[in-house]
């Protein structure tokens, strides 16, 4: 898997979008994201209680706490993805699916 770009972002600033995200946490338009109860990487079904917050361009990667950066993600996604960037996640699938 080849990293395409990598962004030094400052430890003030990850805190920073942080507490952004954990305020995005109490809006509606979260709690009806969670309450469909899918999580937005594999499809799979899961007790709305057990799906995490994620960020598709991760913080680490210079990924902002916004509206359309923040998504449903079973713990096991979650995990799984870590800091990877989208394309970089899709080709860590589609090679699972290989192997």
């Amino acid at each position: 898997m080849d990293i395409f770009f990598l962004t030094t972002v400052s430890d003030e600033e990850i805190k920073k979008e942080k507490q952004k995200a954990r305020e995005l946490k109490k809006k509606q338009w979260w709690n009806t994201l969670v309450s469909k109860g899918v999580c937005y990487y594999c499809g799979k079904k899961v007790p709305p209680g057990e799906l995490t917050m994620d960020h598709i361009v991760p913080l680490s990667r210079g990924g902002k706490s916004t509206k359309g950066n923040i998504v449903p993600a079973c713990k096991e996604c979650n995990n799984k993805k870590k800091y990877l960037l989208p394309i970089e996640w899709e080709e860590y699938i589609q090679k699972l699916k290989k192997d």
